[in-house]
């Protein structure tokens, strides 16, 4: 199943008077990327404030990154980002443990 979302990147810090200035795209994925973001903060990998940008980081980058995963680009990286997926998924040690 493929789950879609709408992504928008809204500047804030505008001098008064300003237009604003924002991105915003729509994106697939076949995860259901909010649930990802619990899942991800229950591993206790990253602190709490950045844990949703992580996470939606990651999926928007892995996204475009095994699309041209083949690319001249993106190939030297591959093996290292599937290194780092599989670290994180098997259930990387705890952000706590590893400070004691």
């Amino acid at each position: 199943m493929a789950y879609t979302y709408r992504i928008t990147a809204e500047k804030l810090d505008l001098p008064e008077g300003s237009e604003p200035v924002s991105c915003t795209f729509d994106v697939t994925n076949h995860d259901d990327i909010v649930p990802l973001i619990d899942r991800i903060r229950a591993l206790n990998v990253l602190p709490e404030e950045e844990v949703a940008q992580f996470t939606i980081g990651l999926k928007l980058f892995s996204g475009v990154h095994m699309a041209h995963r083949r690319e001249p680009l993106f190939e030297p990286l591959h093996s290292h980002f599937l290194d780092f997926m599989k670290r994180l998924k098997s259930n990387a040690p705890a952000r706590a443990a590893s400070e004691a």
